[in-house]
């Protein structure tokens, strides 16, 4: 179990992100039974004083408010532990700025075949959609400068995303009526891909290395 003191920078920490208006509050909020019906829109609008922080922070740790907890960890320290194992890094999820997260996942599972990991927000803020191994997150602006920075570039790509069998994939976006800026190419580099731009103007490769199955 964590020290008081862990979960003391805790409770700063929550007053740190409603002070720079993070949207991830709100689920944080309506753990307690009175703002359970705010939006999160609402939990920004209203004060963050330290004392509710860590009456948060206690509820979602499973006590029943700040004094409970501090007596439940009073004392309590946590031994460090050294990880000695070799850094092995995962796959990398790439995040597309969206206009509307909830319009663009659905795009993403009604037009690409991804399915909607999840929606985190209300409305929306941030949200994931995955297709087998591939994975997108999608995160909400007022105005995404990447369209207007693709259009002065030029095949300005925000992501990639390497397919087995890709000119069936092409057909299949295609039956659908798929925007593709770009159709099948076979790439001096050996690989052979085709482009989606979806509403908010993110432009994904979907490629085919050479000599994959």
């Amino acid at each position: 179990m964590p020290s008081i003191e862990t979960y003391r920078k805790h409770a700063k920490l929550l007053v740190r992100w409603h002070r720079e208006r993070n949207y991830s509050v709100g689920g944080k909020v309506r753990l307690l039974p009175r703002y359970r019906d705010l939006t999160d829109v609402e939990v920004l609008a209203m004060a963050m004083p330290l004392t509710l922080a860590q009456e948060i922070v206690a509820v979602e740790a499973g006590f029943k408010d700040w004094a409970a907890l501090k007596a439940g960890t009073d004392g309590l320290t946590r031994p460090s532990r050294v990880d000695t194992s070799e850094p092995t890094l995962g796959g990398a999820v790439p995040i597309l700025f969206v206009r509307d997260v909830e319009a663009a996942a659905g795009f993403y599972n009604g037009k690409l075949g991804f399915q909607i990991d999840f929606l985190h927000g209300k409305p929306p803020f941030y949200g994931s959609v995955s297709r087998d191994r591939a994975c997108l997150h999608l995160r909400f602006v007022h105005q995404n400068n990447f369209v207007e920075l693709a259009a002065h570039e030029g095949g300005l790509i925000l992501a990639t995303i390497e397919v087995a069998n890709v000119k069936a994939l092409f057909q299949e976006y295609e039956a659908r009526g798929v925007e593709c800026p770009q159709r099948l190419v076979r790439q001096a580099w050996g690989g052979l891909d085709f482009h989606v731009r979806d509403p908010d103007g993110n432009v994904i490769s979907f490629v085919q290395n050479r000599g994959a199955r």
